[in-house]
């Protein structure tokens, strides 16, 4: 099967199959004209600080758009910290972030299980992760390595629920300080 090639194109991933196009490639274009550091199946370094932070980004999981292949081999050495970037907290890939030495994966999707009960939760997580770490902190564990895992209710809805019950809305502010 050939790769989609072409500023416009899926970063040489073949197109999703049976999936609704959002019109994402503008905001996408805006987004790298402003300095933006984009994460799609690949890696990128910001200094902040003095501090030299490696980001190792995955395309959306959830339409089998992420190449984990293309990023493999954990942190690199020349980095003081090292993080997993991803939208949909699949198994698959979390497993994978996790079994390379990723300390932190952060991820999204789950809007938080975007329809909970009071006193008990989440019914669903939009993928398979589980309806306990549907949002918030918590950790994961793949071929005896763990990961600290941030999962962001975010604020939106989905197309086909889109209401939110006993989920607020949330923008997350995470503070990384030292081991020290």
């Amino acid at each position: 099967m050939g790769k989609t090639q072409g500023r416009h194109g899926l970063n040489g991933n073949p197109p999703a199959v049976g999936v609704a196009h959002i019109p994402w490639e503008d905001m996408r274009d805006a987004f790298d004209a402003a300095g933006w550091l984009n994460l799609t199946n690949t890696r990128g370094t910001l200094k902040i600080e003095g501090v030299s932070l490696e980001l190792t980004g995955l395309d959306d999981p959830h339409i089998k758009r992420d190449r984990y292949e293309q990023v493999a081999g954990g942190p690199s050495d020349s980095a003081d910290f090292s993080m997993g970037v991803v939208h949909a907290p699949y198994l698959r890939t979390l497993d994978a972030f996790t079994a390379d030495g990723y300390p932190l994966i952060l991820a999204g999707h789950t809007h938080g299980g975007q329809l909970c009960i009071p006193f008990y939760g989440a019914l669903v997580t939009n993928c398979d992760l589980d309806t306990d770490r549907v949002k918030g902190l918590s950790t994961h564990t793949a071929e005896g390595r763990t990961s600290h895992l941030h999962v962001s209710a975010g604020c939106g809805t989905n197309r086909y629920t889109p209401v939110r019950f006993a989920c607020p809305p949330e923008a997350t502010l995470l503070t990384l300080v030292g081991r020290e």
